[in-house]
């Protein structure tokens, strides 16, 4: 069978007379360099695990995103970065919350998954236990840039209140591989001047990120709380399952679900047969995807189905 890649870089209120077109190329750009990096690993047989986390350490090594380097900074001025990754062949899963100095949190993720009995390591000894597993450290500088700077003092300036249509740049991979596996990877910086430790759905296995070769692939967007609620991941994986929707249908229900709990953002996902879906709730969302023949980048909402 053929395999099927679909990434995302994230969402928010991108429009095209608002984007600065330097910006726009800039994500078009990283957007197009994941696809290379995991659709090599998939074109050449490799497994769908392998392809969303190359994808995925590409978007974070990409200032362009909320991810890794570039990433937003929290109330106290410093970054703290989340990530998660799943194997739908098993269900196995490893996810970081809260990193300060491990330069590549999607592959500490992995390593949770795969070289400790925990799923979800957090803070000072997720980063830790990346460093004792040969995961490069880097100074928490390394990580912040001036536009994010300057984003958190115009928040910070209006009494720390966050835009809920600003935009959400975390980043995401999906995948099928030619043995009809599916995996899923998401990584974040979180939300701008956020608070007292807060975690978003990026990490937590069922909201953010969830992969289960019986249904599907996912990986989300936007306000982590309200996809926490809906265990977005989960449920839209549960609606393949369980009843008769396509898999653009069931993305569908869940990101108006999400839309019901006062949340906005977007969803990819990928199933075991390699149909692809996309989906989002604000006026433009970040994502591409790649098959055997056939490759896509977009940024706006149209076309916003596939």
């Amino acid at each position: 069978m053929n395999w099927t890649l679909v990434i995302h870089g994230g969402c928010g209120a991108m429009q095209p007379d608002k984007l600065p077109p330097e910006q726009e190329e800039r994500a078009r750009a990283g957007l197009a360099a994941a696809l290379d990096a995991g659709g090599a690993i998939l074109a050449a047989g490799g497994s769908s695990l392998d392809a969303v986390e190359a994808a995925a350490r590409v978007l974070e090594e990409d200032t362009a995103f909320n991810a890794g380097r570039g990433s937003v900074l929290t109330a106290q001025g410093h970054a703290e970065l989340d990530a998660a990754i799943m194997d739908g062949r098993n269900r196995r899963a490893g996810a970081v919350a809260g990193l300060r100095t491990t330069r590549a949190p999607v592959s500490a993720a992995r390593a949770a998954m795969e070289h400790s009995p925990h799923v979800l390591l957090t803070y000072d000894q997720a980063d830790r236990f990346a460093e004792a597993q040969g995961l490069e450290q880097v100074t928490n500088d390394w990580f912040m840039i001036p536009e994010r700077r300057a984003q958190l003092e115009a928040v910070m300036a209006s009494g720390g209140k966050v835009d809920t249509v600003m935009k959400y740049g975390t980043i995401g991979a999906v995948a099928c591989d030619v043995d009809g596996h599916v995996a899923a990877a998401t990584s974040t910086g979180g939300l701008t001047a956020k608070r007292w430790g807060r975690i978003g759905d990026s990490p937590l296995i069922g909201a953010g990120t969830y992969a289960d070769d019986r249904s599907a692939a996912v990986s989300a967007t936007g306000l982590g709380e309200a996809f926490i609620r809906a265990v977005a991941g989960h449920e839209l994986a549960a609606r393949m399952r369980l009843s008769d929707e396509t898999l653009q249908q069931a993305l569908d229900a869940v990101l108006a679900d999400v839309v019901s709990l006062g949340g906005t953002g977007g969803l990819i996902a990928v199933a075991p047969s390699g149909e692809a879906a996309w989906g989002f709730t604000t006026p433009g969302m970040y994502r591409a995807r790649a098959a055997a023949g056939a490759r896509e980048i977009a940024v706006y909402s149209e076309p916003a189905r596939r």
